[in-house]
């Protein structure tokens, strides 16, 4: 354990499986949160769980599909049923789909709303709704991206255009709950230590040369590094911030 920022709160991750999520899941644990880490495949929560609990933490994993409004609420209940609160909730499960836009299929189209869209449309309303009813309030952090918002790169507009929504979702909400004691933000990663970030064939080393052209800090962002900008949001040390969002790129998209 590396602190107590968290001590005694709940905090749920969506897309905790893999990646961001479970760099989010660990870090929250090792500040002394209980987390629920969700996700649609059961073997890769396990996973994270067991990762969590090696650590001295607590985190149980909890099947669901942010698509669907039962799974949904289903989470949120799970939570609170199992500890009592949620304090916080991080929005971080999402899917890429690239290609130029006119050979964009259908199926993609609706994939990329579906999940990285109407998932966090979904969170947001089951999480605030538990939040409302607590006097201490309670955090969410939703993962966007700094494409869409803030940068534009070919064949990536689809996926753009869905994290632009979730950028503007993350204002809205943010302006309309505060008075409530919800404080809403969202983080926008740019290329960061993830399979979601490498091209079709592309090697870890061959990511690396890339990007030493096309950042400015030359290289990923760590999910870790992601992570402590989640959990600063999420802690009381940002309690005046309201709708923000924090990019982590390395200055790609200045």
């Amino acid at each position: 354990m590396s602190g107590d920022r968290f001590s005694g709160r709940t905090a749920l991750v969506t897309g905790a499986g893999t990646g961001i999520g479970r760099a989010v899941a660990l870090a929250l644990a090792a500040e002394g949160a209980r987390v629920v880490v969700a996700g649609r495949s059961r073997a890769p929560l396990d996973e994270t769980v067991a990762l969590v609990a090696q650590a001295g933490g607590t985190a149980v994993a909890e099947v669901a599909d942010v698509a669907r409004a039962a799974d949904v609420r289903a989470l949120v209940r799970a939570a609170v049923d199992r500890f009592g609160a949620l304090d916080v909730a991080v929005n971080n499960a999402g899917v890429f789909r690239g290609a130029p836009l006119a050979d964009l299929t259908e199926d993609d189209w609706h994939s990329l709303l579906d999940i990285n869209v109407t998932g966090v449309f979904l969170a947001l309303q089951a999480e605030i709704r538990q939040m409302r009813t607590q006097p201490g309030g309670g955090a969410i952090v939703n993962v966007a991206s700094n494409l869409g918002r803030h940068k534009q790169v070919p064949n990536t507009v689809a996926y753009a255009a869905t994290k632009a929504a979730v950028a503007s979702l993350t204002r809205g909400a943010a302006l309309e709950y505060i008075a409530d004691g919800v404080r809403i933000n969202a983080v926008s990663p740019g290329s960061s230590d993830t399979t979601m970030s490498l091209r079709p064939g592309e090697s870890e080393a061959q990511r690396a040369v890339r990007m030493k052209d096309q950042s400015p800090l030359g290289r990923v962002s760590s999910t870790e590094e992601v992570a402590q900008a989640v959990l600063y949001l999420a802690s009381d040390a940002a309690a005046a911030l309201v709708g923000t969002d924090l990019v982590i790129d390395g200055g790609a998209a200045l």
